[in-house]
């Protein structure tokens, strides 16, 4: 039992180091693919073609020094940032990697919660910043997060009707014949945006507006909490990623070709960013309540209708 517990947590270790050096090389993409949508150079004088980029810009930005708002609330202004790391970190343990490992079979519950204290975080990061900057952009991004959350709760719902399982496993397994992206494309198309919204990104990137916020919530951070948010957000868009490979694009996380998906979905984050201009405030609001919800309620009474007669053919 106990050499059960040392194997995973050194595979858990294996596997978060894995995530951070990810999560690097994400960056250094990101910066290159808006250099060549810019029209300019990325990131290419550190080593060979821009390869040691992440790891200088974690030594500068974890060297330099950090400073702390004379009327902040000091610690939740400090541990703000670790435990947005931290939750985006743990949230990598639903992997269903088919040897077992973390996996088990709530892990679709499990990432709501994770999520949905990922928005604590980045209210309490704008709060105690004592900051009106800061506290206008974490109250949007609350304000976003927990709209687009609903959307993000039911699609899952729908799929968790179809598969009548909770657990990430058994996506694979039904997918062994045909893509989920085939059947219900609207609904994975609403699952991107609301990705999208969720990890706070263009065009969706109120929390940061830096023409009237100056950078949002994270204002008042500096070199290693600045860092530690900036890890979590890129974080939460690689397992963003994933899960939308997992849950629509066939879900084989033991070949190469689920890579290449994973890899092609965050491309298409960093694109977006390249070409869309920020969305009305809104707007924003309108697309969830008027436009998302609606269109996901529907599929959900749909698949519910469509799992109960499969159901009831079986029983015949």
């Amino acid at each position: 039992m106990f050499i059960e517990f040392i194997l995973l947590f050194v595979v858990g270790l294996i596997l978060l180091i894995c995530v951070m050096v990810g999560v690097a090389f994400l960056t250094l993409m990101e910066r290159s693919v808006l250099g060549y949508i810019h029209i300019r150079k990325g990131p290419n004088k550190v080593g060979f073609i821009g390869i040691l980029q992440p790891f200088s810009d974690a030594i500068k930005l974890f060297t330099s020094e950090q400073t702390f708002p004379l009327m902040s609330n000091y610690l939740i202004y400090y541990f703000a940032p670790i435990f947005s790391l931290f939750l985006s970190l743990l949230v990598w343990m639903i992997i269903p990697y088919l040897s077992g490992l973390f996996s088990f079979e709530l892990g679709l519950l499990f990432f709501l919660f994770c999520t949905s204290m990922g928005v604590y975080t980045v209210m309490i990061a704008g709060w105690s910043s004592n900051s009106n900057y800061s506290l206008l952009g974490g109250l949007r991004a609350v304000a976003q997060t927990i709209s687009y959350e609903v959307s993000l709760a039911l699609i899952l719902l729908s799929f968790v009707f179809l598969v009548s399982s909770y657990d990430l496993c058994l996506f694979y397994v039904f997918q062994g014949y045909v893509w989920f992206i085939f059947m219900s494309f609207p609904l994975a198309w609403v699952w991107f945006v609301s990705c999208l919204a969720e990890t706070n990104r263009t065009p969706f990137d109120f929390a940061e507006g830096e023409s009237e916020l100056v950078s949002g919530f994270n204002v008042e951070y500096s070199s290693g909490g600045f860092a530690l948010i900036f890890l979590a957000e890129y974080a939460s868009i690689l397992f963003m990623s994933m899960l939308f490979c997992v849950i629509f694009l066939g879900g084989d996380i033991n070949s190469f070709f689920f890579y290449f998906k994973l890899s092609f979905i965050s491309f298409v984050f960093v694109w977006v960013r390249g070409t869309l201009p920020r969305f009305r405030y809104d707007k924003l609001m309108y697309l969830a309540w008027k436009s998302f919800l609606p269109l996901s309620l529907n599929y959900l009474i749909f698949f519910l209708g469509l799992s109960v007669y499969l159901f009831s053919l079986l029983i015949i």
